[in-house]
């Protein structure tokens, strides 16, 4: 009895009549004949389709990739809002950008498969929204008032950029197609440089801030902790100072919770402060009874004012985080270890100094220069 000719394991390329787009046609694990466009009239294009196709297939993939060639924009959006979005997850902060950023992207991308996105298509909405204008919406309505500002427009497409990467990550898009676009106007002369506290300023801002907010500026300068998200919120019981250490229990990322050494400055800071407020359980607790929350939630009215009566232009008391990196910089640390010591890098790599973390923090720490943006005003005199 005659088994007839074997079945092929690989694929083939054809055109349809009438059509200059290369079509393959393949079998899956099953068997089952598999045909599908390849949306390109390159040869050596619809060849490498062909591949990653097979590819897929052997590797167990394909059932997933198939399933996607249909997945819309719109339907991808409300995914990574729900799943990837929220807090716990993100910051609520986060979350209200991108919410914010894909009511932009919706009317543009919302009916179109991530599979035709292409980067001529991102270029082009690029280009639209920088011509926008900035609107306003008032009891007279919506009014417009100037154009957009590059960073606004600029933080749309890092939006974009990151749901189309998770896309990649969950095999739902073979690649990015953010990679090939370049954002077409310079952000960085159009956005704002954060401001580096000199030790002098420092001085006159402690001098005449409120004991609690001096105490403040120490720790955010010495530890380069997040001021409303991990160290207004602290609890006297996440403090150690017998060991110097701290515990954060929430932060920003997932990156941001753990343990963290103190300085010396930074543990008197913390004594000093907790003796200050002996009747509560936080390090930092609301100075009225109107406060909606048991902690100080705001620093930017006292912040200012203080700034106003030292004669230094305002700035966010968030850009500490900067002044404790620059520090950090010139004492001799690696970049490398200073992003761990703003607990900001990638988890995976964090991982590999959980051993000697804490040890390693302590001696970074030992070669923090308070003087840093000093010396650099030294060299140019």
């Amino acid at each position: 009895m005659s088994k007839g000719r074997p079945r092929t394991t690989g694929g083939t390329l054809y055109r349809r009549r009438n059509s200059a787009l290369w079509w393959v046609r393949y079998r899956n694990r099953e068997g089952r004949r598999v045909r599908e466009s390849t949306g390109t009239t390159d040869a050596q294009q619809a060849e490498r389709f062909l591949r990653k196709r097979l590819d897929d297939r052997d590797d167990g993939r394909l059932p997933t990739v198939l399933a996607s060639r249909n997945l819309t924009f719109g339907e991808w959006a409300d995914w990574f809002l729900e799943m990837r979005s929220k807090p716990p997850l993100r910051a609520a902060g986060t979350h209200r950008q991108n919410l914010n950023a894909v009511n932009l992207l919706r009317p543009a991308f919302g009916d179109v498969r991530l599979s035709e996105i292409t980067p001529d298509a991102i270029e082009h909405y690029l280009s639209e929204r920088l011509k926008s204008e900035r609107r306003y919406r008032t009891k007279l309505g919506i009014r417009h008032h100037g154009k957009l500002k590059p960073a606004t427009v600029h933080q749309e497409f890092r939006v974009l950029r990151r749901m189309l990467n998770v896309a990649v990550k969950q095999k739902r898009l073979a690649t990015n197609p953010c990679n090939a676009v370049e954002f077409p106007v310079p952000i960085s002369k159009t956005t704002r440089k954060p401001h580096y506290m000199t030790a002098s300023e420092q001085k006159r801002i402690e001098f005449l801030a409120p004991d609690y907010l001096g105490n403040a500026i120490v720790i955010l300068t010495e530890m380069g902790l997040r001021p409303y998200k991990e160290l207004m919120p602290m609890l006297k019981s996440e403090v150690d100072l017998e060991n110097s250490l701290v515990h954060i229990a929430d932060s920003k990322t997932s990156n941001g919770i753990g343990d963290m050494p103190m300085t010396e400055r930074a543990r008197n800071a913390f004594k000093s402060q907790m003796e200050a407020v002996p009747d509560s359980e936080y390090v930092f607790p609301r100075l009225t009874r109107k406060g909606r929350k048991p902690y100080i939630g705001s620093l930017k009215k006292v912040w200012g004012t203080t700034l106003r009566r030292v004669g230094v232009p305002d700035f966010l008391i968030y850009e500490l985080r900067h002044t404790f990196a620059t520090r950090l910089s010139a004492g001799g640390v690696s970049d490398h270890f200073v992003t761990q010591m703003l607990r900001q890098g990638d988890a995976q790599v964090f991982k590999r100094y959980s051993q000697a973390k804490l040890a390693m923090m302590r001696e970074a720490l030992a070669r923090l220069d308070r003087n840093a943006n000093e010396h650099q005003k030294f060299l140019t005199q």
